[in-house]
């Protein structure tokens, strides 16, 4: 159990030092992001995957994003895996470009991550 709860606090600071590693503006909204994903859906656990934010059922990486810098990118990426339940119909997006967050972003945000874990 305490190697459970190491584990946890560990991949807590992982996460957070990931982000903290992100350049502005991507700080900001990385931040915000991490804010939207843990109080709109607690049971995601965050961890890092590739070096990016994730966050995990405990047993699959359901979001994640990563930063411009990441890949040289023009805008954020917000992800979803394949065990996001976000299916509609026969074609459905899984990544959202991101380059600024209002509160019409952050609701649509909460809106997707409740959806992938439905």
């Amino acid at each position: 159990m305490t190697n459970q709860i190491d584990k946890k606090t560990e991949d807590r600071a992982a996460v957070a030092a990931a982000i903290a590693a992100m350049e502005e503006p991507d700080r900001s909204i990385g931040e915000r992001l991490h804010t939207i994903i843990t109080e709109s859906s607690p049971q995601l656990m965050p961890r890092t995957w590739y070096g990016m934010p994730a966050y995990s059922d405990g047993n699959k990486i359901i979001c994640f994003f990563r930063s411009r810098a990441k890949f040289g990118e023009r805008f954020m990426t917000l992800g979803f895996n394949d065990s996001a339940k976000l299916d509609e119909g026969n074609m459905w997006p899984i990544y959202y470009a991101i380059t600024a967050l209002t509160p019409a972003e952050e609701a649509k945000i909460t809106k997707l991550v409740n959806k992938a874990i439905s």
